[in-house]
């Protein structure tokens, strides 16, 4: 595979090659009248020299950000991060494994989402409730063993009133029991990359905490960084884009005989701009994704907002109050929302200056036209007018080999853009695809080709000679 930034790379002639050629200008020197057929008669491809131009009149420039530490965030780590371009916006001790409170859950979710997308659950499915599950303490619905409730019913009662006993009866019936769900848990945080996470169990209880019967017999804790815990909720996000069907529902009855309906721990619920006891809190385009607290681990929250088509995770661990869990994620967010925006910096469907061929073999002509495939977008500091991110192109082999259809993957283009200040570099891979089709050439257009190139050689070795 040929890699190229901004100028063509070209092979050198061996020792061997040049013995030949000054071997054969004794046969040339008679034929330097003919100097002009391997062009103009027998259709010798003839290198064009490319070249990358600047427009002047569009020169980048790039705003400043203000440091996050103005935020004067009282947690014990945070972090907020754009999902469709990894790009880190704001980190204090996210890479610092804490416990992670009903957090954890979050795993659950996108576990049993999961099995529901790929046929191998229903959200219809009964399941019946077991010992562990009726014995689950803290938050919970009340499930006696033996009750009998559907998947999503269990789900919603998970991720609204975040119910312990709902978490791990959806559990078991996944896995058979709860510490073979745990094994799926940490499978799932490993294929993910989730280097600082370890699940004990499937709510983020504390060990001790657990039905002593069914406590697992290693002697750990859970424990889940900022980062991490934003990651999975980038993995919620893209994986199963609908998830807000259930995270952003603001209250549900789980029974019609219950007295009152739960209530989301979320209160940032941009639904819950008009509930009195939580309007102070309601923040515009935010609709998920998960609230957790313990002793241990403090007030935690894994929030979610969209806004003009920008979405954002943030994360924070170890607040000090249900209440101000949400204050700081506010501070967060807006941070975020007042200072970045997602701008495309190449359009589908570009040519790429200095890039704008591909070689093709055997073809009516030697190369095609290549263009984007796809858009290419970067986050990008509010203001900042025609980011210009630097790339590099790889094509394939020799080229493509005629007939070539317009559409064709001629190669890739890898454009790296990063924000100053900032620790990480954004990185995005696309197609270059053909624009335009190449039919096949004769044997004969190939033939007179072939010995164009091979007395355009031999010129080109008697011209070095001098």
């Amino acid at each position: 595979m040929k890699k190229y930034k901004h100028s063509s790379e070209h092979s050198t002639k061996g020792k061997k090659a040049k013995i030949k050629k000054r071997i054969a200008t004794v046969m040339v020197v008679n034929m330097l009248s003919m100097a002009v057929l391997p062009a103009a008669v027998f259709g010798a491809s003839i290198p064009v020299a490319s070249a990358t131009t600047t427009n002047t009149d569009t020169a980048a420039t790039t705003a400043k950000v203000p440091s996050p530490d103005t935020l004067n965030l009282n947690v014990r780590s945070a972090v907020l991060i754009e999902p469709t371009t990894g790009e880190v916006l704001l980190s204090i001790n996210a890479d610092e494994a804490y416990a992670p409170a009903s957090m954890t859950k979050m795993m659950t979710e996108y576990i049993v989402a999961d099995k529901v997308k790929k046929g191998e659950l229903s959200w219809d499915t009964e399941v019946t409730v077991q010992k562990n599950a009726a014995s689950s303490v803290g938050s919970r619905i009340y499930l006696a063993e033996g009750d009998t409730h559907s998947v999503e019913e269990l789900y919603i009662a998970m991720a609204v009133g975040s119910a312990n006993d709902a978490t791990v009866a959806l559990a078991e019936y996944v896995a058979g029991s709860e510490q073979e769900f745990v094994k799926m848990m940490n499978e799932e945080a490993k294929r993910m990359g989730l280097t600082k996470t370890h699940f004990i169990n499937s709510t983020g209880l504390d060990r001790a905490d657990m039905p002593e019967e069914f406590r697992p017999e290693e002697d750990r804790e859970t424990l889940m960084s900022a980062m991490d815990a934003a990651i999975l909720a980038k993995y919620i996000i893209t994986d199963h884009p609908d998830f807000a069907n259930y995270t952003a529902i603001p209250s549900y009855k789980f029974r019609e005989t219950d007295a009152d309906p739960m209530v989301n721990w979320n209160w940032m619920l941009e639904a819950n701009k008009g509930v009195t006891n939580f309007k102070q809190f309601a923040y515009e385009g935010l609709d998920g994704l998960k609230t957790g607290h313990t002793k241990s681990a403090g007030n935690c929250f894994a929030g979610t907002a969209e806004r003009d088509g920008m979405r954002l995770i943030s994360v924070v661990m170890g607040a000090e109050t249900n209440a101000s869990r949400f204050t700081e994620t506010k501070k967060v967010l807006d941070y975020g929302f007042e200072n970045f925006e997602v701008k495309q910096v190449v359009a589908a469907k570009s040519a790429v200056p200095g890039v704008e061929t591909a070689p093709v073999v055997k073809g009516k002509e030697t190369e095609a036209p290549v263009v984007t495939e796809q858009a290419v977008n970067f986050l990008v500091p509010k203001g900042t007018e025609n980011p210009t991110p630097t790339f590099e192109t790889s094509f394939e082999g020799e080229g493509l080999t005629a007939p070539v259809e317009a559409g064709a993957k001629a190669g890739t283009i890898t454009y790296t853009y990063k924000i100053e200040g900032m620790a990480s570099e954004q990185v995005q891979t696309v197609n270059l695809v053909t624009s335009e089709p190449v039919d096949k050439a004769g044997w004969f257009s190939l033939m007179f080709r072939a010995i164009g190139d091979f007395f355009g050689d031999m010129f080109d070795s008697i011209k070095n000679l001098f």
